[in-house]
């Protein structure tokens, strides 16, 4: 064995590594798009809330989902506003849900 080799294999699919799909787990953003996101955004808030929310021009001035997306795939830090505004959304759904309102 070689000083510059790895002592174990990398790890397999079966093998999912500790920043793999078992820590994913408890992450309620995995597996959602940022087009399912923001398409759930402007139901429940509608546009003109959504644009209040995050004031971006794509929620503005003539909104539609498609550009949306093209601005918030360019821009991080937009994103990062949508993703948290999704989880403030799912956590306030799940507590309308759990006093029965």
């Amino acid at each position: 064995m070689n000083a510059h080799e790895p002592a174990t294999p990398p790890p397999t699919p079966e093998q999912p590594t500790a920043s793999g799909p078992a820590r994913q787990a408890h992450n309620p953003l995995h597996g959602v798009t940022l087009e399912a996101m923001v398409v759930a955004l402007s139901q429940h808030f509608g546009w003109r809330e959504l644009g209040e929310r995050i004031p971006v021009r794509c929620f503005q001035s003539d909104p539609s989902v498609s550009s949306s997306l093209k601005f918030l795939r360019k821009t991080p830090w937009a994103r990062a506003k949508v993703e948290s505004l999704y989880l403030f959304m799912l956590r306030e759904q799940r507590r309308n849900q759990q006093s029965g309102g």
